[in-house]
């Protein structure tokens, strides 16, 4: 039943007092001023107002935090929505979108319960990256309209009309809407470059609001935009359903639960390496779940974990959930005293906003590294990528998950040896003594074997097993003789947990890799050049060098 306890009582038992909490006070402080004008910009990406992305940082932000199972995860309203919850809106108006979110809720917290949080962590690492980047390219595109302040009555949904739309309008773009915008651009810019520790998004739109109020700029703002914009928190109530907006909305609701899972979980796992902790999966979808109940009964919009956000809380100090229920009160206090303030926000400041989202989202250095993978992996990428902006999400989702199995199947059986049981032992990687081959460790060394193909989620196992052992060794054999093959998310994988093990000061050293595997590292840069890694061509050569390491570092 542990992994159905959310973090925040985990955390209380250990013991909470004042110092934790002005920690977790000041890294809430932080993640809402980050987080105040990134929600209502993407209320606004996602064809709804303002106020709708602030009640979701408050009601939504809370309760991932209260109820989750991550000690630093931070939600609410994130990019990879933005497509979704425009096309519901579009199709089936607000009420849809409350509908579908409410479902997408009961969804997450069925899939937490029967432990599916678990399987979310196979989906192929080109899926992801594909759909993330073609989420970033829809958002981008989005904003040109308020960025430059074109003359278009209705902007087209579909993705090549848009574009038409806005080249046949580019004689209307309004000069000081496009000083606005491209100003407070370059201010976010120049400000994570010279000065990342400063809230850039926060104060490229207080630079803006006053310069446009101060020069009476005729620009678009928010006040312009939504003149009838609620300022306090509404009183909660559920959407009306009938078993017809069921029935046409259950689409709708099972590609917002997806996002909302496999975005949650990321986001976990990230946090997890920052902090060397390890979140429940279950218990935070089952978190995510009631916390799209609870934004939708204040006419919020759907919610995930936010990895930017999560790790602006992790390096601003925070130590427990509370954290992150700090972040959304500081905005509810924002909305209850300070709300009035949004009418003076440009839309093409908030525009720069969601340009500079778009880029974090797109992973461009991911997404060229997985270009130089295999044509399979190659394939996946474009394909999920092209039909996302294309297309439609579900389907590119849908289309790229099915083809990685089919490819990674295909794999599989290219792979099979048959072994006449005469060859043991040829490669001098020891498997009659694999029992007891702890027993014979140098002090100071572990060893991790892996059998079979390496994919998606087992770096996960391997962290799970070092920190099992309750010690940070110095130096760790990777025993990879039988590892077959490696695809582009076991590279993924296998790097990230390398990494993890340098971040805690400890040597790597990579035994009896194959020649598929060392091709695929070999991509991504990962060879011995590298300081603090080693490859062998055996177990044997691998245990003389850790031995002859662990003598260095001892005298």
């Amino acid at each position: 039943m542990n992994s159905f306890t959310p973090k925040i009582f985990t955390t209380m038992r250990e013991g909470y007092d004042l110092k934790l909490f002005k920690a977790d006070s000041v890294a809430g402080l932080t993640v809402a001023i980050v987080a105040l004008p990134l929600s209502m910009a993407l209320a606004i990406a996602s064809g709804a107002s303002p106020d709708k992305g602030l009640i979701t940082a408050v009601i939504a932000g809370f309760l991932i935090s209260f109820l989750g199972g991550s000690r630093v995860q931070v939600g609410g309203p994130t990019g990879a929505f933005v497509v979704v919850v425009f096309n519901v809106i579009a199709q089936h108006g607000y009420d849809g979108l409350l509908i579908a979110t409410f479902m997408a809720g009961l969804i997450l917290i069925a899939a937490g319960a029967f432990k599916i949080g678990r399987l979310i962590k196979f989906i192929p690492h080109p899926v992801v990256t594909g759909f993330t980047a073609g989420i970033a390219v829809i958002i981008a595109s989005s904003q040109v309209k308020d960025f430059l302040g074109l003359s278009l009555d209705n902007v087209p949904a579909d993705f090549l009309p848009k574009w038409q739309a806005y080249f046949g309008a580019m004689t209307s773009v309004h000069l000081a809407t496009l000083l606005v915008g491209g100003g407070a651009l370059a201010v976010i810019v120049v400000l994570r470059k010279f000065a990342p520790k400063l809230p850039g998004f926060l104060i490229a739109l207080i630079l803006a609001a006053v310069v446009v109020a101060v020069l009476k700029l005729p620009v678009d703002t928010i006040g312009t935009r939504f003149p009838d914009m609620p300022t306090s928190i509404p009183t909660p109530s559920l959407p009306d359903v009938s078993w017809a907006r069921i029935g046409e909305l259950l689409p709708s609701a099972f590609t917002i639960a997806f996002l909302a899972g496999i975005e949650a979980l990321l986001s976990a796992v990230v946090a997890d390496g920052m902090t060397g902790t390890r979140h429940r999966s279950n218990q935070e979808l089952i978190g995510q779940g009631v916390a799209n109940l609870g934004s939708v009964m204040f006419g919020g919009l759907p919610a995930t974990g936010a990895i930017a956000r999560t790790a602006t809380n992790i390096k601003a100090g925070a130590k427990t959930p509370v954290a992150g229920m700090m972040h959304a009160l500081f905005i509810l206090a924002f909305v209850m005293f300070g709300s009035s303030l949004m009418a003076y926000v440009p839309m093409a400041a908030l525009a720069a906003i969601l340009f500079v989202v778009a880029w974090g989202m797109g992973e461009i250095d991911r997404f060229i590294a997985l270009l130089r993978m295999p044509n399979s992996d190659r394939a996946v990428l474009l394909l999920t990528f092209g039909l996302t902006i294309l297309v439609d999400l579900t389907v590119a989702i849908g289309v790229g998950v099915t083809l990685a199995s089919l490819l990674f199947m295909a794999r599989m059986s290219e792979t099979v040896q048959l072994d006449n049981g005469n060859s043991l032992d040829h490669d001098g990687d020891y498997d009659v003594d694999d029992l007891t081959q702890r027993d014979d460790l140098p002090k100071g060394v572990e060893v991790f074997r892996i059998n079979g193909p390496v994919f998606f989620g087992v770096a996960g196992e391997l962290l799970d097993a070092m920190r099992r052992i309750g010690r940070t060794p110095k130096v760790i054999i990777l025993r990879m003789r039988l590892v077959p093959m490696l695809d582009a998310s076991g590279v993924t994988m296998i790097e990230e947990f390398i990494e993890q093990a340098r971040l805690s000061g400890a040597r790597i050293i990579l035994s009896g890799v194959q020649p598929q595997p060392q091709k695929m590292l070999a991509r991504i840069g990962l060879s011995d050049d590298q300081p603090g890694i080693y490859f062998e061509t055996d177990y044997a050569a691998a245990l003389q060098l850790a031995e002859q390491l662990t003598s260095v570092t001892v005298h």
